[in-house]
């Protein structure tokens, strides 16, 4: 196993956490590198399920260093919580933790505007983690890191004026109650004595790895259509969710990737406001819905469903580089008797057969289908590619030569055990 970077091929949500688990078995290194707890990996490993919000979900394996990347934004509390959650679990968490001392830091009013914002203008349907507010500050250089926040008068000065400027904001054009000063400035002082043992320059730590000849999984949060450059934008995280990303994200040199994965579902899902082609009718999406567990591991939030869409998995191959595809949950699609992938959109008189960048033409356009037969067989027990029903090969098989990628991993259902190779 080489330096791999593992990146969502949809909306999000496409089973990357229950990937990377499996993939971390062979990796030394396993690193988050951009998004924060917005993101959601849920990963079932012998019978019981583990949600990550910001460690990577290689954390279960023994003998493995976990790396949040300066590309993360990191909400101090809700990395703690979840710190001692994994502990009283009895995953032991300590040395094999490190966390950039570049990464953003989220505070209370970043959480604060987001709610505001999302309530004001137009909806984006965020998680209301204060995740695009801290990006915000991060790209008008007045955010706080890591790194900042170890240093008391650094952080007190730094503070200081985000406060001053937030309250503002929050008082005069949201008529909200401002912020105190001393209560977020005690607080966060409490969180940097413990996330300070912690702490490391990450890009010096993985690129020494790399000399070592170690093994490196870059974990993406989120997936490729909500990424802030090439997602249906403005209907989009705030980071780069693309692979490219996981080089600005560490501190690591494109020349030391060497390969790119993307995870997809047999279908597509996205969380949140936004054009989607390919959503189901109502009644098909609550079918789907329930069978797949649809609901955001983050929020609770139920999932939109449709047919898969290849237009828009092209385009994740292409601003990836993807080498190859995993596909997940085809066992949501066991009951159907015929299943549709989406080849092509209409737009007015003009056929479309590559993701648009204007994505305001999404909203109008027509998505057309190929249809095949449904393979009506639980596959849940398959363990092998050649166990799977022949209507069920032939459907992976033609999402392969769409999209001009192979098909390496398929999962069947949400344990460890339940994923096994195309051939």
């Amino acid at each position: 196993m080489a330096n791999i970077v593992v990146v969502g091929a949809q909306w999000g949500d496409e089973g990357k956490g229950k990937i990377i688990d499996v993939l971390a078995k062979k990796a030394d290194y396993i690193v988050r590198f951009q998004g924060g707890n917005n993101a959601g990996h849920t990963v079932v490993a012998e019978g019981k399920e583990f949600i990550f919000h910001l460690i990577p979900s290689g954390i279960l394996h023994s003998k493995k260093i976990c790396v949040i990347g300066n590309g993360v934004v990191v909400d101090p509390k809700v990395f703690l919580d979840e710190v001692a959650t994994l502990r009283r679990r009895g995953i032991p968490v300590g040395g094999n933790l490190r966390v950039s001392e570049e990464a953003h830091l989220i505070f209370p009013y970043h959480r604060l505007l987001d709610r505001l914002r999302e309530r004001r203008g137009t909806r984006i349907g965020t998680t209301g983690r204060g995740i695009g507010p801290c990006y915000t500050d991060k790209i008008g250089r007045s955010g706080i890191r890591l790194a900042d926040l170890l240093d008391k008068e650094i952080f007190r000065k730094k503070l200081k004026e985000n406060l001053a400027e937030k309250n503002e904001l929050i008082t005069k054009v949201y008529r909200e109650k401002p912020l105190r000063f001393s209560e977020i400035y005690e607080e966060y002082l409490r969180y940097g004595k413990i996330l300070k043992r912690y702490a490391c320059n990450t890009s010096l730590l993985l690129n020494q790895a790399i000399a070592k000849k170690k093994r490196i999984l870059f974990e993406g949060a989120q997936g490729t259509l909500l990424d802030i450059d090439h997602g249906t934008y403005p209907f989009v995280t705030s980071s780069n969710a693309t692979a490219g990303g996981a080089c600005t994200g560490t501190g690591i040199g494109p020349t030391r990737i060497d390969r790119v994965i993307g995870v997809a579902k047999a279908y597509t899902t996205r969380v949140g406001e936004g054009p989607f082609p390919t959503e189901f009718p109502e009644s098909l999406m609550e079918e789907i819905r329930k069978k797949g567990k649809e609901f955001g591991a983050t929020t609770g939030r139920p999932r939109r469903c449709g047919w898969f869409d290849s237009v828009l998995a092209r385009h994740a191959v292409r601003v990836n580089g993807l080498d190859e595809v995993i596909v997940t949950k085809l066992d949501v699609l066991d009951e159907r008797k015929t299943v549709r992938i989406c080849t092509a959109y209409r737009i007015g008189n003009k056929r479309y057969t590559e993701f648009p960048a204007d994505i305001e033409r999404l909203w109008d356009c027509i998505p057309l289908y190929e249809e095949h037969p449904g393979w009506l067989t639980d596959t849940t027990a398959c363990r092998r590619f050649e166990e799977l029903p022949p209507q069920a090969k032939r459907y992976l098989k033609r999402i392969s030569f769409l999209l001009g990628v192979p098909i390496t991993l398929i999962s069947v259902g949400s344990d460890r055990k339940q994923t096994f190779r195309m051939k």
